[in-house]
């Protein structure tokens, strides 16, 4: 259902709205993980992360008088974002379904978007539900997070980036980790580097207790999380991998990677301290697999996407508070 031609159409599209965030290094972080790492700072984004890609892929996909009458999504902050600023760029209406736990500066930031946001208890309530709802009474277009042909394509655009500046630092093998929910950014990525660079291998990564993505590549089949609250990483809290996402990663993916919320929240601190880059917990899932768990990794390189960087101040603080 998506294809190299869709990522390539996709960043066409995108031309002229994405940023091609740049491919960062330190040599104290290669110390730290044992290896030479690049860092692709998609936190760097529109709107502090990739979901920018997707939401604008999605919604400039639209037939006019469809995308006229507006478009619906729901998010726990990043994805909610891209869709409302994409939306907002060409003069849509927005409705975005958000988790009551969700950070405030993400729910401030979507609402500053011009979005409507429909706040729900996630450990309650059905957002599928709510969405699909919503969508029928008002006529609004669904934009999912992931499991959305358009949606992957766009994400993917990020790895035909990773592909090409890889290429400039004369990268010809690595293993590239991905901060993976529901698995549209690790999927998309994947179908990229198949297409530009078979020598690479994603490999997704998660948190501790929210690893339904690892556990499904390793028995082959969906499996579910038990929960959908506790972590800190909710960028990256879904309830399983998505049935056009998982096909893509069982084909092309590495094992999954698991990392705790205090190594998450440790290499927060060290990309700010290192690359001077502020990354949220979720999205710093993939650097803290390759610092901290590099016996895992089989390459001496490896590309890591810090995913995003909406992080409350709070949060931040945490972080930085384990550097003292």
């Amino acid at each position: 259902m998506v294809s190299i031609e869709m990522i390539v159409a996709a960043r066409a599209r995108l031309r002229g709205h994405a940023r091609r965030t740049p491919l960062l290094s330190s040599p104290f972080l290669d110390e730290i993980a044992g290896r030479r790492l690049f860092i692709k700072a998609e936190c760097l984004q529109h709107t502090g992360s990739f979901k920018f890609r997707g939401g604008w892929s999605a919604v400039s996909a639209l037939e006019p008088e469809v995308r006229a009458r507006g478009v619906i999504a729901f998010s726990s902050g990043n994805h909610a974002q891209g869709v409302a600023l994409a939306a907002r760029l060409h003069g849509v209406p927005s409705v975005i379904i958000m988790p009551s736990d969700a950070p405030k500066l993400k729910i401030a930031n979507t609402r500053a978007l011009g979005a409507e946001v429909v706040l729900y208890d996630r450990a309650t309530e059905d957002r599928d539900a709510i969405g699909a709802r919503l969508s029928e009474e008002r006529r609004l277009t669904l934009i999912k997070p992931f499991d959305e042909p358009q949606v992957i394509a766009g994400q993917g655009t990020t790895g035909l980036e990773i592909a090409e500046q890889a290429e400039e630092e004369g990268v010809t093998a690595a293993e590239v980790l991905i901060p993976c929910g529901g698995g549209g950014l690790t999927s998309g990525i994947a179908l990229a580097l198949e297409a530009r660079t078979p020598g690479f291998r994603v490999r997704p990564c998660e948190p501790e207790g929210f690893d339904d993505t690892t556990r499904s590549l390793a028995s082959g089949k969906i499996e579910r999380n038990a929960t959908l609250s506790g972590s800190i990483c909710d960028a990256i809290i879904t309830p399983q991998p998505g049935n056009i996402t998982f096909p893509i990663l069982k084909r092309l993916a590495g094992p999954g990677l698991v990392v705790t919320d205090e190594e998450a929240l440790r290499a927060m601190a060290l990309a700010f301290t290192r690359l001077k880059i502020v990354v949220e917990p979720g999205g710093a899932v993939a650097l803290a697999a390759a610092l901290f768990h590099g016996e895992q990794l089989r390459e001496d390189t490896a590309i890591v996407v810090t995913s995003g960087g909406n992080v409350d101040d709070e949060m931040f603080g945490l972080a930085l508070a384990l550097q003292g």
